[in-house]
């Protein structure tokens, strides 16, 4: 994984509800390193992460820079990084080069919380706070990161943008 795959690990955990392990599981479908391996005890500390994301997320759209701060480091702290070289899945006996955010004994709440807390570190340096969004779509609230170029976005997905736009034509229409 690279850091904007991290980066889309810690919007993932932002953006699930968390109440199940099939809730989490399918969140981290992608990562079947991952999900496979979960438990319920797993369950409850990624639900703490999530909520820590979520509260930097919310800071972030708000321009509230100390709390990116304090939030985003308290992630770090408790759930530091400790990056390894790997090289396993390659094809052709060529390597598959990797960066590991855990050891590879580690529990995966702590490998998915490491990995979420430096992808949301990474988003920051690499994006600031200002492309930081939450869905505008009416019932929606999904965070997202704008990488566009004019940095314009205001929904997370096309669906939601089209159902808001057509609502809207369809409003204007009846006016």
């Amino acid at each position: 994984m690279d850091n904007a795959d991290y980066t889309e690990v810690a919007l993932r955990l932002a953006n699930t509800e968390l109440g199940s392990l099939d809730d989490l599981r399918a969140a981290l479908h992608d990562e079947p390193w991952w999900s496979e391996r979960l438990h319920d005890d797993d369950l409850a500390v990624l639900r703490g992460i999530a909520m820590g994301i979520r509260r930097t997320l919310d800071a972030a759209i708000t321009g509230d820079h100390d709390t990116v701060l304090t939030e985003t480091n308290h992630l770090l702290e408790t759930y530091p990084p400790r990056p390894r070289l790997s090289g396993h899945g390659g094809k052709a006996g060529m390597p598959n080069w990797h960066v590991h955010v855990a050891g590879t004994d580690a529990p995966p709440a702590t490998e998915i919380a490491a990995a979420a807390a430096w992808g949301l570190a990474q988003g920051v340096v690499d994006h600031g706070t200002r492309r930081w969004g939450r869905c505008e779509a009416t019932g929606c609230g999904t965070y997202y990161l704008d990488t566009s170029t004019n940095q314009a976005k205001r929904f997370c997905s096309p669906r939601c943008a089209n159902r808001m736009h057509v609502a809207a034509f369809r409003a204007r229409q009846r006016a």
